[in-house]
């Protein structure tokens, strides 16, 4: 496979990598970061000469130990009681869907992956046990548990995370938001570091206010966006929401990273509406 043919391959397969961390990690926005380190990865030991004959496999499994490698590190690993009366048969893909990402996090790791991997993402008992590094004797104990805990955790009550946020966040993105309302990228500019860094996800990565102009100037060109003060799971975010679209929901979200009253970064989901599926989002102005 040669590099154009495997980074095509690595665009293809990014959202459904992404289901998967997310899912992991508990969080869309810890899954995109944790699907970033895992691409890097991929990319460097493919530059090192890393023979590649199943593509997905590989990089599932990088994926995979990315995601561990997060959860140790935020020691996040909760492990649920478990019966045995309930019948350890998949959930339906629509309602598996619909399960918080959060509820994912509160399987055990192996559970977890083998019942992302497996409802979520149609991958094979095998095929678990190699991007787990288990036996298909132990994948397939892991995803029979896995469901019956997942069914539990389905019916009792979820715990809703309300945006936690200090007024003094609240005004700074409130008041970013009104001046995207306005069209006044001047004055955001102004608001500026000068190492400010820019986070195209999915497309692209700049540093430097003489860099980032170009950013603003897109945004004013195109009319139909719309923009909102929120949350993403419980972080203030610029909702953006497309006019020539369903409203019900953003297209895509923006995180601000400050310093006193210096923005000195700034996340793009624009090329990665990926990420927006099962998100915890809520419109707050």
């Amino acid at each position: 496979m040669n590099m154009d043919a495997f980074e095509d391959g690595l665009k293809a397969l990014r959202p459904r990598l992404h289901r998967y961390c997310a899912r992991m990690t508990g969080s869309a926005v810890n899954g995109e970061d944790v699907l970033q380190d895992a691409l890097v990865k991929a990319l460097h030991a493919r530059a090192e000469g890393a023979e590649v004959d199943n593509l997905e496999g590989w990089l599932f499994r990088i994926a995979h130990n990315t995601s561990l490698d997060f959860l140790r590190n935020r020691s996040r690993n909760t492990v649920v009681p478990l019966t045995d009366d309930i019948e350890a048969a998949a959930m339906p893909e629509a309602d598996i869907v619909e399960i918080s990402f959060q509820t994912f996090l509160r399987l055990p790791e192996l559970q977890r992956c083998a019942v992302i991997l497996k409802d979520v993402l149609g991958h094979s008992v095998d095929e678990i046990a190699g991007i787990a590094g288990c036996s298909p004797a132990a994948a397939k104990s892991a995803l029979q548990r896995g469901r019956v805990a997942l069914r539990q955790l389905a019916q009792a009550p979820e715990d809703i995370r309300l945006p936690l946020m200090s007024d003094t966040d609240r005004r700074k993105i409130a008041a970013y938001v009104q001046l995207f309302q306005s069209g006044d990228f001047d004055a955001i500019r102004a608001m500026l570091a000068d190492d400010v860094k820019l986070d195209l996800v999915n497309r692209l990565q700049l540093e430097g206010r003489d860099k980032i102009g170009l950013y603003f100037t897109r945004y004013a060109e195109v009319a139909k966006w719309r923009f909102a003060f929120g949350a993403v799971e419980g972080q203030p975010a610029m909702l953006v929401f497309d006019s020539e679209g369903p409203m019900e929901r953003p297209a895509h979200f923006v995180l601000i990273d400050w310093s006193e009253n210096r923005i000195i970064g700034i996340r793009d989901f624009l090329f990665a509406p990926y990420v927006l599926e099962g998100m915890d989002w809520a419109r707050l102005g």
